[in-house]
């Protein structure tokens, strides 16, 4: 077997990662989905600490089962503000990331990490503030001598992440954007957020959730018999 890691990564530009700052993971989902995308990592995919909230440019590794020699590759690769997306080919063996990682991670300015497979050192990672999300969590000792790929695409966690790409995690889970849609999609998620807030005036001025939310509208249309009693009332 043999491995490949290309140097080079050609990232999504700065001002959009800029401008994705201010957005949740959830509209940027609904942004991306609605122009054709997807993007979401499953619900397995959980962050490490409570509010944590990341965006920046994918750098990516490949692990061989227990070994984690071409993430620790990767993350001399990275610069400052990249989100390291790490792929275990076994995700239940050997912890990926830990704090010796974590400690050099905040020393060169990475926004965090993401891990299709186990981490370990979680409270130790929690206290030193460094954003981690993952599938799993796992004590076990990595080996460093696996063949893998470093900045190639990868399949992290049921998604196709292309280094450079848009990823952006939060409280609601981890998604990744193409860059050559990033710009376009964080701006329609900017405006599903400007209407949002527009809603939330309209609720503080007394509109109801039922009728803005076209839930009303949508009852209207359906054939349900509304009845006024109690389920255990005697029937007259």
């Amino acid at each position: 077997m043999e491995s490949t890691v290309y140097l080079r990564v050609n990232r999504v530009n700065p001002t959009v990662c800029e401008r994705a700052r201010d957005v949740s993971v959830s509209d940027l989902h609904e942004a991306y989905y609605a122009a054709g995308g997807n993007g979401l990592m499953s619900s397995e995919m959980r962050p490490r600490q409570a509010g944590a909230r990341i965006v920046g440019p994918a750098v990516t590794a490949w692990c061989a089962p227990g070994d984690n020699l071409m993430m620790h590759r990767a993350l001399y690769l990275a610069n400052p503000g990249d989100v390291l997306v790490v792929v275990c080919s076994c995700p239940t063996s050997g912890a990926q990331w830990g704090d010796v990682a974590t400690r050099y991670a905040l020393k060169k300015g990475l926004a965090g990490v993401v891990v299709h497979g186990p981490v370990r050192d979680t409270d130790t990672v929690e206290a030193l503030g460094f954003p981690v999300w993952s599938t799993h969590v796992r004590s076990i000792h990595p080996d460093k001598c696996g063949h893998g790929s470093v900045n190639a695409p990868v399949i992290c966690d049921g998604v196709c992440v292309i280094p450079g790409d848009l990823v952006m995690a939060d409280g609601d889970g981890v998604v990744c954007v193409a860059k050559a849609l990033a710009a376009d999609v964080v701006e329609a998620a900017l405006e599903r957020m400007r209407r949002e807030d527009d809603a939330l005036a309209a609720i503080a001025a007394g509109t109801s959730v039922w009728e803005l939310s076209g839930a009303a509208a949508s009852y209207g249309s359906m054939n349900i018999t509304e009845l006024d009693r109690a389920c255990d009332d005697e029937a007259s």
